[in-house]
């Protein structure tokens, strides 16, 4: 049986980036557990605003989280409300270390692999017929330009 890539580590370096970026010889594993727990935190309680990925870089005593999302209005609410909420909540996890949080647009939600996917798991999760539900999605996609689209 032949061994397989997989397909983000393939293209890690060349087309995308890596989720974290730092290094620590002493303290790699606490922060490991760190930037997952913040990672799953974030997902849970903002669901509803599409949040693409969460790349989190480390300097120093500086965390800087850059949120990719579909809907940055959700997320940043009314004069910058939620973020500072958000803010207080992410210092739990992270002990006497500032964070910032980025917020970037993701322009075309409907080019994003992990939007549509999501997009895709929401309606079959409300009960839609899962063969609507997957020709709805690839065709959305396709009218907004990708190349190809594979569903399993």
């Amino acid at each position: 049986m032949g061994q397989k890539v997989h397909p983000y580590g393939f293209r890690l370096g060349t087309l995308y980036g890596w989720q974290s970026n730092w290094i620590s010889e002493r303290r790699y594993a606490p922060q490991l557990h760190e930037d997952v727990k913040i990672r799953r935190f974030i997902k849970k309680k903002l669901f509803h605003a599409g949040i693409s990925k969460v790349v989190i870089d480390r300097t120093g005593e500086k965390v800087v989280v850059n949120i990719h999302t579909a809907r940055p209005g959700i997320l940043i609410g009314k004069r910058g409300a939620e973020v500072e909420a958000l803010r207080s909540e992410l210092a739990t996890f992270s002990d006497k270390k500032e964070i910032f949080i980025n917020i970037k647009e993701i322009r075309k939600a409907e080019l994003d692999a992990q939007l549509v996917a999501e997009n895709v798991a929401l309606q079959l999760e409300r009960r839609v017929a899962f063969r609507r539900a997957m020709k709805k999605a690839v065709t959305s996609t396709m009218k907004f330009g990708a190349a190809g689209m594979r569903i399993q």
